[in-house]
């Protein structure tokens, strides 16, 4: 079994630019830079040859390519924040792509998340306390006008999620252009 998800590469010049928003939040568990991505769906555990059809099927999307540009920062988990994320600018083309994604894994039986997307680059989990999530909010509320430099969508990717001595470690296994 592979822990695996689709996603778009966050191109080096935007993760400096995050990682520079990242250094000014108080993150006790920080995504490293090399760990950005915007996640288009997760299938979690699956076996291999499942994946090879998952492969087939994203191989035969469809898309152009198009631009992104992250926009100011968030909190997921209302009064008890738990990610802290960079927001991406509204996206026509990402939501139309990222549909696309659950329509193919859908038909090969990989049931998409319940929850709705909301585009977004992780940058941190926390588990703070009452008196450290008010610091956090406000962190991330002075992050609200945020701007890393947009950058152009060009393909996406079938990655995998291995674990590691602090975290996990992301893999692009394989990439379907876009255009």
């Amino acid at each position: 079994m592979i822990r695996a998800f689709v996603a778009l590469a966050v191109p080096p010049a935007v993760g400096h630019s995050l990682a520079r928003l990242q250094a000014g939040l108080p993150l006790p568990r920080p995504v490293p830079q090399d760990g950005f991505h915007l996640t288009l769906s997760f299938l979690g555990e699956q076996p291999e040859d499942l994946l090879t059809e998952a492969h087939h099927a994203l191989a035969a999307i469809r898309a152009p390519g198009f631009g992104l540009q992250v926009a100011g920062a968030g909190l997921f988990g209302g009064d008890r924040p738990h990610t802290v994320f960079a927001a991406l600018a509204p996206s026509t083309p990402l939501m139309a792509l990222q549909a696309k994604v659950d329509v193919a894994l859908r038909r090969i039986g990989i049931a998409p998340e319940a929850r709705r997307f909301t585009p977004h680059v992780t940058l941190g989990r926390v588990r703070p306390n009452r008196a450290a999530a008010a610091r956090l909010a406000a962190a991330v509320a002075d992050a609200a006008g945020f701007l890393a430099p947009p950058w152009p969508v060009d393909g996406f990717g079938l990655w995998r999620s291995d674990p590691a001595p602090g975290g996990r470690v992301y893999a692009e296994v394989m990439r379907y252009p876009l255009g």
